[in-house]
């Protein structure tokens, strides 16, 4: 695997419009800083493409719905944990 410069602002690119997807459909407010829903959208899109490849829906002809439907719900589950850790521990202090 080769790493670039594009490849890299590609990756941060997709993981925000994938991280602010996943913001989207989880209902009510979150705190989260950009950064958060960065690093969560890069990791939803790296779990959705694997598991899209781990049942074989990732190589289709034009746009690969099933990968990103499975990306945006790995963001989801993602912002929702992140967003519940931060309510639990501000309601701790």
């Amino acid at each position: 695997m080769e790493f670039t410069v594009v490849g890299i602002i590609t990756a941060l690119v997709v993981g925000l419009i994938i991280g602010a997807l996943g913001r989207l459909v989880v209902p009510g407010k979150q705190n989260m800083p950009l950064w958060l829903t960065l690093v969560v959208g890069v990791v939803a899109a790296l779990l959705g493409t694997v598991l899209a490849r781990a049942i074989g829906v990732a190589e289709t002809r034009g746009f690969d719905w099933w990968e990103f439907i499975f990306q945006v719900a790995f963001a989801a589950i993602g912002v929702a944990l992140v967003a519940g850790a931060g309510r639990r521990r501000h309601l701790t202090r």
